[in-house]
């Protein structure tokens, strides 16, 4: 047998035994993927806390519109009142932060993805002009395996409609899916990986369509690596009241500084 022919077969023999060793991983992950639904499940439900409403009402001027857009997380799921929402909490700081009253308003719904993002600014009125607008999303991104590209081609999209109509914008990044005890791994650490793949790419894209983007795996993640009972509610998925809570501190600062900027370069009504 020439020397060619056996540096073929080589080749070939090689890239069988690659091919074969990634569908075994791909059948692992799938495996891991349907035990991780199962420890989960749905003990929460799929309907959020309806939070909107005007917080702090007793506080002198008009209320500052705040928009909270994205996933589960956005939406609240896991909390058990309306003001540990992650829209309550948001709402109760900066109304205490800017000392005015803060109309709610969570276009957010559980489950959603990226592409997600439009149907929910679909959803408002025409008449709509929030000051501020607050994006949580990514973790379904990452579970149903979407494309970043596409993740932040949608990410990008709603930043700038939103910007046309006045907001200012923040976005919370994808958490570190690492966190998530259910999960075994591998299927665990690929997660992690995919999800600061996705958190990276989202900051960029904020910082590019004018927005700030604030990093939740650096700001909340070791919290709920270390604190799992504490941070996670029932379905250790979602975040406990705890776990809003320090989410919403993570993102407040940016918050008020758009509140800040919204609220002094929005023109106040002419009198009739």
């Amino acid at each position: 047998m020439s020397r060619i022919r056996v540096l073929v077969l080589r080749g070939l023999v090689a890239g069988l035994a690659v091919a074969a060793v990634l569908v075994g991983i791909r059948l692992v992950l799938t495996r891991q993927a349907a035990l991780a639904r199962e420890r989960i499940g749905k003990p929460l439900g799929e309907e959020s806390l309806d939070a909107d409403r005007v917080w702090r009402r007793s506080l002198d001027g008009d209320p500052i519109d705040l928009l909270i857009l994205g996933d589960s997380i956005a939406a609240g799921l896991g909390a058990e009142r309306r003001k540990e929402t992650l829209g309550g909490r948001l709402a109760k700081g900066l109304a205490r932060r800017m000392r005015r009253p803060v109309r709610l308003h969570t276009a957010a719904i559980v489950g959603s993805e990226s592409p997600d993002l439009p149907a929910q600014l679909d959803g408002l009125s025409a008449a709509y002009r929030p000051h501020i607008a607050v994006i949580v999303v990514g973790g379904n991104d990452v579970t149903h395996r979407l494309p970043p590209s596409l993740s932040a081609q949608h990410l990008h999209e709603s930043i700038r409609r939103l910007r046309e109509a006045g907001a200012e914008i923040v976005v919370g990044t994808c958490p570190d899916l690492g966190a998530l005890r259910p999960v075994p791994q591998p299927l665990r650490r690929l997660a992690s990986s995919m999800s600061r793949r996705l958190a990276d790419i989202q900051a960029e894209t904020a910082r590019h369509a004018g927005a700030e983007p604030v990093d939740l795996r650096r700001a909340v993640g070791p919290m709920f690596f270390d604190e799992p009972e504490a941070m996670f509610s029932l379905d250790r998925f979602h975040p406990s009241a705890l776990g809003y809570r320090r989410t919403a501190e993570a993102l407040l600062p940016a918050v008020c500084r758009a509140a800040e900027v919204a609220v002094s370069s929005r023109r106040p009504p002419e009198p009739r």
